[in-house]
């Protein structure tokens, strides 16, 4: 901070505030004071008080008092936090927002799908750590990443569990952020000591401090993920000998971050320093405590803050070494176009997820021309396709419990996937899986020769011959087709409908149904599946769709259907032009259904996708379950929003991320109704 008033020298006659009511703001006020008009000091939720001899003031009073400047002092990841909740307002009345190092938190992020700024690469590291007697590593961000965007995310979904436990405090989060703020200026307190704040400070609260601190610990616990690049690297230094410690910066016991530990496979390592129980951080005397333990042997301390982690560790006469943190990388990358979809919990918990798998390694800046890449199947369904996935099969759950319907069926093929992942969710509720498509259902529901001109407008790219056959079954020589057309065979066709619809009923028959309505599941469809199938069944069906197409052109079918995508609104995002990819990757392993035997058993067509075709489907659906699982386990229920705008953009970066995966790019993209056949390299 030594050059604070060189950075900021071009506001030395403007009015200044500070946002940030912590220990290093008293720091900087010491710097500034003196120099610089500072009007008052800010924070999200006090807009009133004293404190360093400065008054705590609103917002609003910035553009009364004509500030020019608003100087954030926070970690980064309280930085950007903090420049979503106030940027808008800032640019509004032209006030700059900047960081204690200068860096404008208001600038326009572009994405960028290189990265243009370099950091250190593995072999650096080595060499670094080669040289010295000792390491010593950060924990949060370094070793570990939590799997939300901000870190004031963790205190947020702290409070939906309190309430869902019946617990409630009024202002929480302004009292949660006041005792961290208050009891960090003495010395860095436990969780507990800060949840006795709390309750000081609010009445009728039917909880203990250590109760309370348990839940917030609890929900940190399943956030935590493993930056495994870097845990193998520790290792690797602690079994060739090398002293290894874990010094870290926390409101928890020493045996709750054992407990991180377990979680996330870190075995080896020396010693543990845990601010909490040294009742001092690293900017304070904790590192202090780490060079008495190291009795003058040399120390790289490796961690992912420039001024918590270098240059407090520079100051005790450690060797400090900054990596990046995954938001580091992120934000490199202008946040890939997101930034502006970043409002909700639920969003915030999707790119905490995104970021904890794409920019888990520190080490990003090896790769070819710093670009970024995906190597498996397996996070290309993870990344690009689970969180829209998710959305919908949560949205199509509050549909059937909004519309009061018991029955559903999933029609196959692209239902596979959708009813596996619904069944997660509702447990014992009964689904079914739908054998159908539109091949069998138009052979079974045919009735006269205005649903064979419905069929012809969905032009078929082959011969009339091929037609007959895929579509209606009929086989007929190619020497009698001379000048016909399909309405010249509507008599076979209808004649064949009643067996191929007397052998659909006996599989329907089959399938157990409660009275009432049944919710018809189709992914991208104008409703021709359900228009004939509602034939061939007394209850009504009543349409949930990914997407519906060519709707006005089914104004006249008296159709029921809620999509969660209509196409006028779809030419405008990525859905429109990557829903054949995700039929792709949602289908069952089995080949399609062209109808049934006389018993009811289905019969299939002949499968074309290959074997490897086949286990890489597997491996994107492998990757979509558990997204799905870990987002439905870590987002509250009652937060769940259907962010699809975000979700656009996510499955917008199939196109710009680079894919390492051949067998990703040997997929080939079927339409067998159509007579259709596109590989996957066509399409992105």
């Amino acid at each position: 901070m030594d050059n604070l008033k060189q950075i900021f020298s071009d506001y030395i006659d403007c009015p200044i505030a500070l946002y940030g009511l912590g220990i290093e703001t008293e720091k900087v006020l010491l710097i500034l004071e003196g120099t610089f008009h500072i009007v008052g000091l800010l924070d999200s939720f006090r807009e009133e008080g004293e404190l360093y001899g400065k008054r705590i003031i609103p917002l609003s009073e910035c553009v009364q008092q004509e500030v020019k400047l608003i100087i954030v002092v926070a970690r980064p990841g309280s930085c950007r936090a903090i420049a979503k909740k106030i940027g808008n307002y800032c640019i509004e009345h032209q006030i700059q927002l900047m960081d204690v190092r200068g860096k404008d938190l208001c600038m326009t992020k572009q994405d960028s799908y290189r990265f243009t700024k370099q950091g250190i690469s593995r072999k650096q590291l080595a060499g670094l750590v080669d040289d010295k007697d000792a390491v010593s590593f950060d924990l949060f961000d370094t070793l570990i990443m939590r799997q939300v965007l901000f870190p004031s995310d963790v205190v947020e979904l702290t409070e939906n569990r309190f309430k869902k436990k019946g617990i409630y405090i009024e202002n929480f989060l302004q009292k949660r952020q006041q005792a961290e703020k208050e009891l960090s200026i003495k010395y860095a307190p436990s969780l507990i000591d800060i949840y006795q704040f709390v309750l000081e400070h609010s009445s009728h609260v039917l909880a203990s401090a250590e109760e309370l601190a348990q839940v917030e610990w609890e929900i940190d616990y399943e956030l935590v993920t493993a930056r495994q690049e870097m845990v193998d690297f520790a290792a690797e230094i602690y079994r060739r000998g090398k002293p290894v410690y874990i010094t870290t910066d926390t409101y928890y016991s020493r045996n709750q971050i054992e407990q991180l530990f377990a979680k996330c496979g870190i075995t080896c390592y020396t010693d543990l320093l845990v601010s909490s129980e040294y009742k001092t951080g690293k900017t304070q005397k904790l590192f202090c405590h780490l060079r008495d333990i190291l009795q003058g042997n040399s120390c790289v301390h490796i961690g992912d803050d420039l001024a918590v982690d270098v240059e407090s560790a520079d100051r005790c006469g450690l060797c400090g070494c900054q990596i990046y943190s995954g938001v580091d990388l992120f934000e490199m990358t202008g946040y890939l176009g997101m930034w502006e979809y970043i409002e909700s919990l639920s969003s915030r918990i999707k790119l905490g997820m995104f970021v904890a798998r794409l920019f888990n390694s520190p080490f990003q800046f090896e790769t070819r021309n710093m670009q970024q890449s995906v190597c498996n199947a397996y996070d290309v369904g993870y990344l690009f396709m689970a969180p829209i996935i998710t959305d919908f099969v949560l949205w199509f759950k509050k549909q059937v419990m909004k519309k009061s319907i018991k029955n559903v069926w999933f029609c196959a093929r692209d239902g596979y996937l959708i009813k596996k992942l619904y069944d997660m969710l509702c447990g014992d509720e009964l689904s079914v899986y739908f054998l159908s498509s539109r091949a069998a259902a138009i052979r079974a529901g045919i009735e006269n020769e205005a649903d064979i001109a419905y069929v012809d407008t969905m032009k078929f790219s082959g011969t009339l011959s091929q037609q007959l056959r895929d579509r209606f079954g009929i086989i007929v020589n190619e020497d009698v087709l001379t000048g016909k057309k399909l309405v010249d065979f509507s008599q076979d066709i209808i004649e064949k409908a009643k067996r191929y619809r007397h052998h659909y009923q006996k599989y329907i028959d089959s399938i157990a149904k409660e009275s009432g309505d049944i919710a018809f599941f189709d992914f991208v469809a104008k409703g021709t599946c359900q228009m004939f199938v509602n034939r061939l069944v007394d209850n009504k069906l009543r349409g949930l769709y990914f997407l519906q197409i060519e709707k006005s052109f089914m104004k006249d079918k008296a159709l029921d259907i809620t999509a969660f995508y209509e196409q006028d609104e779809s030419r405008e995002n990525a859905i429109y032009e990557d829903y054949y990819i995700l039929e792709t990757v949602l289908t069952s392993q089995e080949p399609s259904i062209v109808g049934f035997h006389e018993n009811g058993t289905p019969c299939y067509t002949r499968e074309t996708r290959t074997q490897q075709e086949l286990r890489c489907i597997e491996k994107m659906q492998d990757g979509i379950t558990d997204y799905f699982l870990k987002y439905c386990s870590l987002c509250p229920k009652d937060k769940t929003e259907a962010d699809q705008k975000l979700d656009e953009k996510l499955l917008n970066q199939i196109h710009r991320i680079r894919i390492l995966d051949e067998d990703f790019w040997a997929l080939k993209v079927e339409d067998a109704f159509f007579n259709r056949m596109t590989n996957m390299s066509d399409l992105i």
